[in-house]
């Protein structure tokens, strides 16, 4: 009788053992989140308070918008490294688009600020289109199709300023960067509204359910009758048109439009994926996870802050924080591998 209940407990434990094994990649970026807030709540009395809160809210914000987009990309097991150049190039253009000195404006007044909302999202959507037909049609590799269309936004950024400063942006445009409504900042109230619509489509829709298809089974997706090839090039439209939207908000919320603004959010953007948890095998995770890790990134970036710490010191830390996430991903994928042999 002892051996008949011996049994089913080691059972159990194996079971528990395998469960926290395959959840790994959800449970490390939640502790890793209570450590810190934690640890700079301990180290600094500034840190924890509801102002701060705020503040790390609307640190976060703009790179939030950008990663919705961008979680879609992963998740087909594909990466967009123009994500933070295609933000910029629309921030730019909405801004050059609503100069009264603007050279597309043959009469030399400003264009209606939807008219210039309207062409900046065109050209995000446009270039997204650009890398989708780059890695779908022609067979180019995502990373080296968006390498490329870095340089080319980047290019394109530099031929609308001109080494200039453009400070003018639509009212709507500056009034979702930079306005709030109740205490709360629009900026926040779109990112989580994004963040939101991204969870409902991935987690609610076919589309969503394609996209982890195609992330998880390439081959089999192919097999079940998938258009993968117009899956893949969706996310890609998807995540330039995100990073359209976050350039816009971000030149309104920093107040001017300028080259390489936004090149720190490219980094900050594949870090909140995959430190949230979201595998860079594609497949698993999700915006959910996404949420998580601009949490860990928010409060780190802002605690480092709050202690006094060598600022050079911060970028070692972030970069062995995000280190520290690539690990646990490749590891979890590993330890799914063998449960599936």
């Amino acid at each position: 009788m002892a051996s008949s209940e011996t049994v089913p407990a080691g059972r159990k434990q194996g079971g528990l053992a395998t469960f926290l094994r395959s959840q790994m990649r959800n449970i490390a970026p939640f502790l890793t989140l209570i450590f810190l807030s934690g640890f700079f709540a301990a180290a600094s009395p500034s840190f924890a308070t509801l102002d701060n809160l705020g503040n790390i809210l609307t640190q976060v914000s703009v790179t939030g918008i950008i990663a919705v987009g961008l979680t879609f990309v992963i998740l087909c097991a594909e990466i967009d490294l123009s994500i933070a150049s295609i933000a910029n190039v629309t921030g730019i253009a909405v801004a050059y688009f609503t100069m009264q000195e603007s050279y597309v404006n043959i009469a030399n007044f400003p264009m209606p600020g939807w008219v210039a909302v309207l062409l900046a999202l065109v050209l995000c959507a446009l270039l997204g289109v650009v890398n989708a037909l780059g890695l779908t049609l022609i067979g180019i590799p995502s990373f080296i199709m968006t390498l490329a269309m870095m340089q080319i936004a980047a290019g394109i950024s530099a031929l609308l300023v001109r080494g200039q400063i453009a400070y003018k942006v639509p009212d709507v445009i500056a009034t979702l960067g930079s306005g709030s409504i109740g205490g709360i900042p629009w900026i926040v109230i779109v990112a989580a509204l994004m963040l939101l619509a991204g969870h409902l489509v991935l987690t609610y829709t076919r589309f969503g359910r394609y996209v982890y298809m195609v992330g998880g089974n390439r081959e089999a997706a192919e097999y079940s009758g998938l258009n993968v090839n117009l899956i893949l090039g969706s996310v890609m439209v998807i995540a330039a048109v995100c990073s359209g939207i976050g350039g816009m908000l971000g030149v309104a919320h920093f107040g001017s439009a300028q080259q390489n603004e936004f090149d720190s959010y490219l980094l900050d953007s594949i870090a909140a994926v995959v430190v949230g948890g979201t595998s860079l095998f594609g497949g698993r995770g999700g915006i959910g996870n996404t949420i998580v890790g601009l949490f860990v990134l928010g409060v780190l970036n802002n605690g480092l802050d709050h202690v006094n710490i060598d600022s050079f010191l911060k970028i070692l830390i972030r970069g062995l924080i995000l280190l520290a996430a690539l690990v646990i991903n490749v590891y979890a994928q590993r330890l799914r591998a063998r449960t599936a042999e």
